[in-house]
């Protein structure tokens, strides 16, 4: 009876390892997958407030420059700001469903890679 009490006792202490070992591993993994996707969003994330700073500025000295022909200074950034709010509401009409879905499969596969 000694033999079964010691067997199933070292059976359980095995579980407990495996179990301890499996949480480990599921940690890891998962660290492993977050500090990929990670460092994955950040060079797209840099790359597009670069891109955010060159079209701001783009689009100020455009501004600037359609007010000095139209002869006020407000013109050219009136002009400027109606041109992006059209493409802000065609964008939120037409494509937020496209750009959402492809956001979501660029995360998920990031996660599933």
């Amino acid at each position: 009876m000694e033999d079964h009490s010691q067997l199933i006792e070292s059976l359980l202490e095995r579980v407990a390892a495996y179990g301890n070992t499996s949480l480990e591993l599921a940690k890891l993994k998962a660290l492993d997958k977050t500090s990929d996707v990670v460092s994955s969003v950040i060079p797209h994330y840099v790359v597009f407030v670069l891109y955010a700073l060159f079209l701001s500025f783009l689009s100020l000295g455009f501004a600037f420059w359609l007010g000095e022909i139209l002869g006020n200074t407000y013109y050219g950034l009136f002009i400027v700001a109606a041109f992006y709010g059209m493409i802000g509401v065609f964008v939120q009409l037409f494509m937020h469903k496209w750009l959402k879905d492809r956001i979501c499969n660029y995360f998920i596969k990031q996660l599933l890679k």
